[in-house]
C-alpha cells in the first residue's frame, strides 16, 4: 500500500493556526487528484485543501472542527485504492470548542448521530434561522451538510426554535439554533455566539491600531458633479468596449493614488523607530464579505487604468461573498480605501489598518445646499474623512493630500496629465 500524506497548506507569516470545517470525504471514499477534499477557515480566508493524488482515504487523522497548523497531516491517501477499514476521530473536546457550532455527536460506531448538523452547516442554518431536525440529512450517517441546509433554505423551510415559556406565562419570541443555549430572561433573551476566526482576528487589529497609532481625521468636501457628468458621458461607450461599468471607486483609487504621489508620507508606514517610505501604491479595498470585513489589495494601482480597477474591483467582489479570497490578495497594502457611502453613511472616521499608516472614508453622496460665487445652489457632495498616523503624517501634509484628492474628483482631467 502507497500512502500520500494530505498536508495543512502553508499559512502566511502573521497566521499561526486556522480551524478544520467539514470533511467532504470519509475513510474508504475514492477521489481524484486535486478534489477538494475539506475547507479550512483562518483569521483571514478560507483555503481549500485538494487531494494531492488519486486514491482512496485510508485516514483521517484530523477531524471536523479541529485546530491545526501549516504543514501538519491531516489526511492520507492510498494510492493503490486499498482504503484502511477505520473511522474518522470524532473532534475532541478543545477542537469543538475552536468553532462557532458544536461539533457533531460520535454514535457507537464512530460515526455522527443522524440529524446532527456540521460546523458549516449548523452555523448556515444559525444565520437562516432554521430549526434543529428541520433539515434532513444527506451525508454520512444521517448528517446535516452544508448543500443540504442550502437546498432548505431554497425550499422556503423556515422552524425558528421556540424560546421556554416563563412561569409569568409572557409571550416567548423564536430563536435561531446557536452555540449556546439562550438564557431565560423573559421576553428579552440572549444568545452567546464565539466570533469567527475572522471576526476575532479583525477585533485584534483595530484595537492594535486603535492602542499603537496616533490616530487623527481630517474632513473635507467633494462636489461629485463633474465624475457624475465624465460617468454619464462615457459609460455606455466604456461598457461596450470593457465588459463592466464605471464605478465611483475607480476614481477615488486614481485620486488617492494622485495624492499619495505628491504626498509620500501619506503610503509610508511605520517599523520600530524606521519610516518606510513605499515606492509602490497598493490600494487596499474594505469590502464586506459573509465572514466579515476584507481588504483585498490592489497590486501597482498606478499602473491601472479605470477598467482595470473596475474589473478588479468586481472579482474581488464575487470572491469575498463565496470566501475565495488568496492570502496573497489580502496580504500587503500601503493605503487602504472604506466606501460606506453603499450603506448611506453621511461620515465616520475610519481606523487605519495596521501596518499602513491612512486611509480614506468615502461617503454618500447626496444633493445639498453650497455656496459658489455668492449664490446658493444645489449640488451632489459628497464628504471624505482621511485618518491617517500624526506621528509620520504631519497636520498640513494630511489636509493637503486630502485637498489633493479633492482637487483631482472636481476636475478629472487633473488625472489624466498628473496635475
Amino acid at each position: 500500500m502507497a500512502l500520500v500524506e494530505v498536508k495543512v497548506p502553508q499559512l502566511s507569516e502573521s497566521v499561526a493556526e486556522a480551524t478544520m470545517l467539514q470533511w467532504k470525504k470519509k475513510v474508504g471514499d475514492p477521489v481524484a487528484i486535486d478534489e477538494i477534499l475539506i475547507e479550512i477557515e483562518t483569521d483571514k480566508v478560507v483555503l481549500e485543501v485538494p487531494a494531492p493524488a488519486a486514491g482512496v482515504i485510508a485516514e483521517l487523522t484530523v477531524g471536523d472542527g479541529a485546530t491545526v497548523v501549516a504543514e501538519q497531516v491531516i489526511a492520507k491517501i492510498d494510492t493503490e485504492g486499498k482504503a484502511i477499514a477505520a473511522a474518522a476521530p470524532a473532534p475532541v473536546a478543545a477542537a469543538a470548542a475552536a468553532v462557532a457550532v458544536p461539533a457533531p455527536v460520535a454514535s457507537a460506531t464512530g460515526g455522527a448521530v443522524a440529524g446532527v448538523a456540521m460546523p458549516a452547516a449548523a452555523k448556515l442554518m444559525a444565520d437562516n434561522q432554521l430549526a434543529a431536525g428541520s433539515v434532513p440529512g444527506s451525508g454520512r450517517d444521517g448528517r446535516v451538510t452544508k448543500g443540504d441546509v442550502l437546498g432548505a433554505v431554497a425550499a422556503g423551510a423556515t422552524k425558528p426554535v421556540a424560546a421556554i415559556a416563563i412561569s409569568t406565562g409572557a409571550p416567548t419570541k423564536s430563536l435561531p439554533q446557536v452555540a449556546a443555549p439562550a438564557v431565560k430572561l423573559g421576553d428579552r433573551p440572549e444568545q452567546r455566539v464565539p466570533m469567527s476566526r475572522l471576526r476575532a482576528r479583525v477585533a485584534e487589529r483595530l484595537l492594535q491600531s486603535q492602542a499603537t497609532n496616533a490616530i487623527l481625521t481630517t474632513f473635507n468636501e467633494v462636489n461629485m458633479a463633474p465624475v457624475m457628468e465624465m460617468r454619464k458621458r462615457f459609460q455606455e461607450k466604456f461598457e461596450k468596449e470593457h465588459g463592466v461599468k464605471i464605478g465611483f471607486m475607480s476614481f477615488f483609487v486614481k485620486a488617492a493614488v494622485h495624492a499619495l504621489k505628491k504626498y509620500p508620507a501619506i503610503n509610508a508606514s511605520v517599523d520600530g523607530t524606521d519610516i518606510v517610505y513605499h515606492g509602490y501604491f497598493d490600494i487596499g479595498i474594505a469590502v464586506g464579505s459573509p465572514r466579515g470585513l476584507v481588504v483585498p489589495i490592489l497590486r501597482d494601482a498606478d499602473q491601472m487604468g479605470f477598467a482595470d480597477i473596475e474589473k478588479k474591483i468586481a472579482e474581488y467582489g464575487a470572491k469575498a461573498r463565496d470566501g475565495k479570497l488568496s492570502m496573497e490578495e489580502l496580504t500587503g497594502g500601503t493605503f487602504s480605501i472604506s466606501n460606506g457611502g453603499v450603506f448611506g453613511s453621511m461620515l465616520s472616521t475610519p481606523i487605519i489598518n495596521p501596518p499602513q499608516s491612512a486611509i480614506l472614508g468615502v461617503h454618500a453622496t447626496k444633493d445639498r445646499a453650497v455656496v459658489e460665487n455668492g449664490q446658493v445652489v444645489v449640488r451632489p457632495m459628497n464628504y471624505l474623512a482621511l485618518s491617517y498616523d500624526h506621528r509620520i503624517i504631519d497636520g498640513r501634509e494630511a489636509v493637503l493630500g486630502l485637498v489633493a484628492m479633492k482637487e483631482a474628483l472636481e476636475d478629472p482631467a487633473r488625472l489624466l496629465f498628473d496635475i
